[in-house]
């Protein structure tokens, strides 16, 4: 057996094997509500043989939705229909996972095939909150709200609601989205983050937020079941967030709870030239910071090709690999990663009623 397809244990969830389906968002819900849609697309990965499948960037609140169209989990009501797509996903061999998340000054667009761009309260947008008053810029110039601190205890119990909710619905695998711009790294970096007080300016403080949301939601979500978080580990520009720091941060949340770090990068601001974009782009930032730190890692970012996803797992850079858009072009790259590998396990992969015909 190849490594990639190697069983993962992490607390008392085992992954069938080490590829996951990252976070994608979809931009097909109302009102947070997941639908036949989502049911379809994540539904159409568990069967494709992922080992975890984890649901698109789902909102805490409703104005931590990037869109309109975003999903969500902020009320009772959504527990039911996801508890449908988790049941399914589950029957077919995937364990069922979900990322929380709140947008900060990134909320209030539009979907990206509608121009990505900030929509007005008189369109139907809202007003968006931020550690600071400094907008995105460039399509989304929408100056947000400096939140006060009731708005931060505001979030965070968002953050504890939802995670209750996600228990709720049976989901098995937990992320909270500390990345790409949105409102816990606005808090990080120095870049989006001015303020004065205990939650700006120095390291400490600025990692004040994410320690606090992640100690609120590690005291809900069961000891047993992984508990995530996707990072940002690099803003890719002077000032911003550095891996040093990132490494500091990651010992400090496995300290405090922390399973798996999602190692990712960027977004903080538009227009950066210097990301690196190159095939495994995230690996050997995964690898350094899972050996200082000391804790199991992953990453996606250009991993496209079953050999390299295979060396990526073997060598030890990651312990699991995220794919994102090579499993929207293709939902069973799994089981053609286990045959481009020669790996047994391809003939289990698919439910009988498709390996049947295609075996």
């Amino acid at each position: 057996m190849s490594k990639l397809f190697e069983p993962l244990t992490i607390k008392d969830v085992t992954m069938r094997n080490r590829i996951a389906v990252s976070p994608m968002c979809q931009y097909s819900s109302n009102d947070g509500m997941p639908n036949d849609w989502h049911f379809v697309h994540l539904g159409s990965r568990a069967v494709g043989g992922a080992g975890l499948v984890v649901v698109e960037a789902t909102a805490v609140s409703p104005d931590g939705r990037i869109s309109p169209a975003d999903s969500g989990i902020y009320t009772d009501d959504h527990v039911e229909p996801f508890a449908r797509i988790t049941g399914f996903m589950e029957q077919h061999g995937a364990v069922s996972g979900i990322q929380l998340a709140h947008a900060g000054r990134k909320a209030s667009v539009h979907k990206p095939w509608e121009g990505d761009d900030s929509i007005s309260e008189e369109q139907g947008g809202w007003e968006t909150i931020a550690p600071s008053a400094i907008a995105f810029g460039e399509n989304i110039p929408k100056v947000p709200r400096q939140m006060s601190i009731e708005d931060i205890k505001r979030v965070q119990s968002d953050f504890v609601a939802s995670t209750k909710r996600a228990l709720a619905a049976g989901f098995r695998f937990l992320e909270i989205h500390f990345a790409h711009g949105y409102l816990a790294h606005e808090f990080y970096s120095p870049l989006s983050n001015q303020r004065e007080d205990e939650y700006g300016g120095c390291f400490e403080n600025r990692i004040r937020f994410l320690m606090e949301t992640f100690a609120a939601v590690r005291n809900v979500w069961p000891e047993n079941l992984p508990l995530a978080a996707r990072l940002s580990v690099t803003d890719w520009i002077d000032g911003g967030v550095t891996v040093e720091e990132s490494i500091k941060l990651a010992r400090r949340l496995k300290d405090a709870g922390l399973d798996m770090l999602d190692v990712s990068h960027g977004f903080v601001t538009p227009g950066v030239d210097a990301v690196p974009w190159s095939p495994g782009m995230m690996l050997p930032h995964a690898e350094r910071i899972g050996r200082e730190a000391e804790i199991a890692t992953t990453t996606s970012w250009l991993i496209t090709e079953p050999q390299q996803a295979e060396e990526a797992v073997s060598s030890g850079q990651v312990d699991m690999v995220m794919l994102a858009r090579e499993l929207l072009s293709d939902p069973y790259w799994p089981y053609h990663a286990a045959k481009a590998l020669g790996d047994d396990v391809a003939k289990d992969i698919l439910p009988v009623q498709y390996a049947r015909a295609v075996q």
